[in-house]
């Protein structure tokens, strides 16, 4: 008898650190994907800068312009962290500005006044900085996110994740868009 509650204690352990290891998992995901919002938050600051240098020299890129304040608006928007169609949305919307920022950068080439002026070179160099902060983030929100995959896909997590009210988290991954190549001859 004495065995057969040992082993009921012993099950039950097991599963409450099964559990924990769930919610911390979780709470990992959302540490991470907040990591990611900071960054995210540092480069739409960014941006009104840059659009605000680049518009004094840039006159033929209007459509450029516009687009990139357009997708820096849709990508500031607020959505649910624990929804994971809504996450979707929100790092395609990242990935899109981020993809926009990048073509506006190869085509301040086209403008030597701008590509030589003082706050435009400063600008360029905290945008490169701030994207490189982005992907290290990135990175850990992936990391964080196959943990939490990993731990709610091997059985009993599966189980365990409803009562933790844990689901599967979308990877933070390219779009299309953003897989191609950038051809900076059009640009220039």
């Amino acid at each position: 008898m004495e065995i057969f509650f040992g082993i009921i204690i012993l099950v039950f352990v097991l599963l409450y650190f099964l559990y924990a290891r769930i919610i911390r998992n979780k709470n990992n995901v959302l540490e991470a994907l907040a990591g990611i919002d900071v960054q995210l938050k540092n480069r739409s600051n960014l941006i009104p800068n840059v659009l605000t240098i680049a518009k004094k020299f840039m006159t033929h890129e209007k459509d450029l312009l516009e687009n990139v304040t357009k997708l820096r608006t849709r990508e500031s928007e607020g959505y649910d962290q624990t929804d994971p169609t809504s996450i979707k949305e929100h790092i395609s919307a990242a990935t899109a500005l981020g993809s926009e920022l990048g073509k506006m950068m190869i085509s301040v080439e086209a403008y030597p006044d701008l590509k030589s002026d003082e706050t435009m070179i400063k600008a360029q160099l905290t945008y490169n900085e701030v994207e490189a902060k982005i992907a290290a983030a990135r990175r850990f929100y992936n990391s964080a996110v196959a943990q939490l995959n990993n731990s709610i896909e091997i059985f009993p997590g599966s189980i365990l994740a409803r009562y933790a009210n844990a689901q599967i988290m979308p990877f933070y991954e390219a779009d299309e868009a953003s897989k191609q190549p950038i051809s900076a001859g059009k640009f220039l």
